[in-house]
C-alpha cells in the first residue's frame, strides 16, 4: 500500500522521559508506515532548553504560528530537584506555558471514553470539555522571597508617568511574594473561542472564577465574558438552544459532581489546569483526555494532558518493563493529522486518523489495554499488556480497518 502523502509539515515538538519513549513508537509503529510524514522537528526535551537556553521552546511556537498545526509531546517543568538531575542553569518555565502565551488561545480538553470505564462520578455520562485560558496567571508570574522587615507594594506607572501604589503586606518576618497579570485582549479571546466551540459543539457554556475575592482581577474575566456574550453571541445561543452562565468556581464544583456531563466548562488558567486533571481522574485516566489549543487566528497545538510519566521512565531505565497508557499521546498525532488534512483538503489524511483513533478504542473496548485501564476497567475479557505490545495491538486492529 502506497504511503498517504502530506503537502505541509506538521510542527513536531519532542519531550522528556517515558513520554519520549512512546513518542518514536508511535511514530515508528503506527504512523510512518502508513503516512510519508512531514514535520518541522523541535527537540523540546529539557536538556535542549538547557543548551539553547530555552530559545527553541520559542523557536517552535514561531513555526507553529507558520505552519498551523502542531503536535507536541510532553515535556518537564523544572523544579527544584530537578536542578541538579539536569544540570540546569536556571529553573526553566513551563514550555505549555511560553508556548500558549505566544498563541495566545484556548486549551480545549475533553475525556475519552471507552466502554468498560466506568467514570468515578456514575452520573456522568457524556463528556465534560474543559476550556482552558492559556494566558498569564501564575504561567507568566514574577516572585520573591522577601525578609523579614520588607514592605511590598504594586507600583504602576502609566504612561503619562505618574505611578499608582498600593501595599500588599509588610513583613514581620520572612515571606514570599507573587506577581500575576493578564490582558483584556487576551480574555476577550478566550471568551470568543469558549463561545465558539459551544455554537460549533451545541454545548452549554459555563464560566466560573473568584471574583467575589478577588474584586478587580477576577471580576475582570467576568465582565469581559458577560459584555461578549451579550453583545455578539447572546441571540446565536439562543437560536441553537443553548446557554451562557457564570459562577463562583466553588459553585461550579459542586454543579459538576451533580451533573450529567455534556457541556463546556470554562476556567482561568491555573483554575483549568487543575479542573481537566480531576476531570480527566474522575473518568478514568490522566493519559484519556484530549488536548488542543486554539489560537484566535485559527493555529492548533495538540498535545497530550498529562506529564512525562518520570515513575514508569526510570523503571524503563533499568530494563524493567512497563505499562504505560500511550492514548493520549496517540491522540495528540490523531487530532494534528486530522486537521493538517482539513487545512490541506487531504481526504485520506482525515480518513487515517479517524481509522487510527477507532482502532485505538476497539483495541481497548476488546480487552487490551495499559496498566491503568486494566485496574479500572469492567470488561470480562481484559488483558493487561506492557507499554509497546498496546502499540503492536492497536496496529493490529488498525490494518484490519485498513
Amino acid at each position: 500500500m502506497s504511503k498517504i502523502q502530506m503537502k505541509t509539515p506538521l510542527v513536531e515538538m519532542d519531550g522528556d522521559e517515558m513520554t519520549r519513549v512512546i513518542w518514536q513508537q508511535v511514530k515508528d509503529i503506527l504512523i510512518t508506515p502508513y503516512v510519508d510524514l512531514k514535520t518541522e522537528y523541535y527537540d523540546l526535551g529539557l536538556k535542549n532548553r538547557e543548551a539553547t537556553k530555552d530559545q527553541i521552546t520559542l523557536d517552535s511556537a514561531e513555526a507553529t504560528k507558520k505552519y498551523g498545526v502542531a503536535v507536541k509531546c510532553a515535556t518537564i517543568t523544572p523544579n527544584a530537584a530537578r536542578m541538579p538531575e539536569y544540570n540546569l542553569s536556571q529553573m526553566w518555565k513551563s514550555p505549555n506555558g511560553t508556548i500558549r502565551a505566544a498563541l495566545d488561545g484556548t486549551v480545549f480538553r475533553a475525556p475519552i471514553l471507552v466502554k468498560g470505564v466506568t467514570p468515578y462520578i456514575p452520573t456522568w455520562t457524556k463528556p465534560i470539555t474543559i476550556a482552558r485560558h492559556a494566558y498569564g496567571d501564575v504561567y507568566k508570574n514574577t516572585e520573591m522571597i522577601v525578609e523579614k522587615g520588607s514592605k511590598a507594594e504594586l507600583l504602576v506607572t502609566k504612561p503619562d508617568g505618574t505611578t499608582e501604589t498600593s501595599l500588599i503586606h509588610e513583613f514581620k518576618g520572612d515571606g514570599i511574594i507573587q506577581g500575576l497579570h493578564n490582558l483584556d485582549e487576551s480574555i476577550a479571546s478566550f471568551a470568543r473561542a469558549c463561545f465558539n466551540f459551544g455554537l460549533d459543539t451545541k454545548q452549554d457554556v459555563w464560566f466560573s472564577t473568584k471574583d467575589t475575592i478577588s474584586k478587580k482581577y477576577d471580576h475582570r474575566f467576568k465582565d469581559i465574558f458577560a459584555e461578549i456574550f451579550e453583545n455578539e453571541y447572546k441571540e446565536k445561543f439562543d437560536k441553537a438552544g443553548i446557554t451562557y452562565f457564570y459562577t463562583l468556581i466553588d459553585d461550579a464544583v459542586a454543579r459538576v459532581i451533580r451533573s450529567n456531563g455534556g457541556y463546556i466548562w470554562a476556567c482561568k488558567n491555573y483554575d483549568g489546569d487543575v479542573m481537566s486533571d480531576m476531570i480527566a481522574t474522575a473518568y478514568g485516566s490522566l493519559a484519556m483526555m484530549t488536548s488542543v489549543l486554539v489560537s484566535p487566528d485559527g493555529v492548533y497545538e495538540y498535545e497530550a494532558a498529562h506529564g512525562t510519566v518520570q515513575r514508569h521512565y526510570y523503571k524503563y531505565l533499568k530494563g524493567e518493563e512497563t505499562s504505560t497508557n500511550s492514548v493520549a499521546t496517540l491522540f495528540a498525532w490523531t487530532g494534528a493529522l486530522r486537521k493538517r488534512g482539513e487545512l490541506d483538503e487531504l481526504p485520506e489524511l482525515m480518513s487515517f486518523a479517524d481509522k487510527l483513533e477507532k482502532a485505538i478504542i476497539t483495541t481497548i473496548e476488546n480487552g487490551t489495554m495499559t496498566g491503568d485501564l486494566y485496574l479500572i476497567s469492567t470488561l470480562e475479557n481484559k488483558k493487561k499488556v506492557n507499554t509497546t505490545e498496546f502499540l503492536e495491538a492497536v496496529n493490529e486492529t488498525l490494518k484490519e480497518l485498513i
